[in-house]
């Protein structure tokens, strides 16, 4: 997920995002503990991608009260 993507969301549209970051990044781990877990360096691009939409979500946070 690019960074200009997620520039162009709402707040609304970040937190349904991070939602789905999150869940799949426990998903990710449980195939990870039970040895079915085919790509294992999608586990760091979900940690960067939950990264990212933090960042984003707070930056737009901080312009909303300026």
């Amino acid at each position: 997920m690019k960074a200009a993507e997620v520039r162009a969301m709402s707040a609304d549209q970040l937190k349904d995002e991070l939602a789905k970051l999150k869940k799949e990044q426990f998903n990710l781990r449980f195939q990870k503990a039970t040895g079915q877990l085919e790509k294992s360096s999608r586990i760091n691009e979900v940690r960067k991608d939950i990264a990212r939409v933090k960042t984003i979500a707070r930056q737009k946070a901080a312009e909303a009260k300026a």
